[in-house]
């Protein structure tokens, strides 16, 4: 019985792999290499190289290996291109899950885990946001991403496909020992783009607006580490596992941290200038994300270990410090 991990060699895919590899769990890795890093998959894994557009590379796998979950990964995640280019987020989100949801069906696979957005929600009427707060994205990611979770609830009620849906906010840190972390290329991510400039790769950091409606004026985010959110995903699997029904959980910290308050952060922990300017506001941007991630705490038993922001960004330049240019330094 193994679980197969779409989009396995990206950020948040490859430390998931690496946790349920810990957790001695068999995995199957599957992904295009569009955004993710071969070296980033843990080597107990097994991998295959395509695209989850491609049904009959999907049914390749399923027969091959003994699938019994699925992890969902596989989608594009930038909101500024998103609002440039939406036809290419709805082809490969929504299309691939399409695809994927089929094949699983063909297949009789059915637990997927998927790895949904706070962009869910859109500019929120309240915070902290709960999972029953209306869903109104602002951008094509999160329309996409939302239509991602409406296709799998149909196909719950056609096909008896459980699903977990798990809303998260903002990502960040690394595997303590800097042995994997985020790495993409261009890197849009605050706390990355911040790393790059403390690590002379950037001249300075460009803060999009400082005029919102928040603390300080720019924008507030909620931040969860990626070993907790590894962590989050095995734990949603195997509430699938034990027959629950399908459920959508929001993930965070339940803290929001301004992009002054990470600037400032990232100043202590690196101990560098880090130079920053104001730039104009970004299309699509919500001025405040944070979660009630009450609900998976209690249902799910999850319970964040690495909530400090400060730890987030340590683990980060732990990543950083040991591969300069990211992956390509391996």
């Amino acid at each position: 019985m193994s679980i197969l991990v779409l989009g396995g060699a990206g950020y948040i895919g490859s430390h998931t792999v690496d946790h349920l590899c810990q957790m001695d769990y068999q995995v199957v890795v599957a992904d295009n290499l569009a955004t993710g890093h071969k070296t980033a998959i843990n080597p107990k894994a097994k991998f295959y190289q395509g695209d989850v557009r491609d049904k009959s590379f999907l049914n390749e796998i399923f027969q091959k290996e003994d699938i019994t979950d699925v992890i969902h990964f596989a989608a594009f995640s930038i909101v500024p291109e998103s609002m440039k280019n939406p036809l290419k987020y709805f082809d490969n989100n929504t299309y691939g899950m399409i695809s994927l949801l089929e094949a699983m069906n063909e297949n009789d696979v059915k637990h997927i885990v998927f790895s949904s957005t706070a962009a869910t929600y859109g500019e929120p009427k309240q915070i902290p946001i709960k999972e029953i707060d209306p869903t109104i994205p602002t951008n094509p990611y999160g329309e996409s991403k939302l239509a991602m979770e409406k296709i799998m609830h149909w196909s719950d009620v056609a096909y008896g496909i459980k699903f977990v849906a798990l809303r998260y906010f903002n990502v960040a840190g690394a595997k303590a020992d800097g042995s994997i972390g985020e790495d993409h290329h261009p890197e849009t991510h605050l706390i990355p783009v911040v790393l790059e400039v403390a690590a002379g790769q950037r001249d300075e950091l460009t803060i999009f607006g400082d005029d919102y409606d928040t603390k300080d004026g720019t924008n507030v985010r909620d931040y969860v580490h990626v070993e907790d959110l590894a962590e989050a995903h095995r734990l949603a699997m195997e509430f699938l596992r034990d027959g629950n029904q399908s459920n959508i959980f929001n993930l965070g910290s339940s803290n929001g941290f301004s992009n002054k308050e990470i600037l400032s952060a990232a100043r202590e922990v690196t101990q560098k200038e880090i130079p920053a300017t104001i730039g104009p506001r970004r299309a699509g941007d919500p001025s405040t994300l944070i979660a009630a991630s009450d609900k998976a705490r209690k249902v799910l038993g999850w319970e964040p270990k690495f909530d400090d922001v400060h730890k987030m960004i340590q683990d980060a330049w732990n990543f950083k410090s040991k591969h300069l240019n990211g992956y390509q330094d391996n």
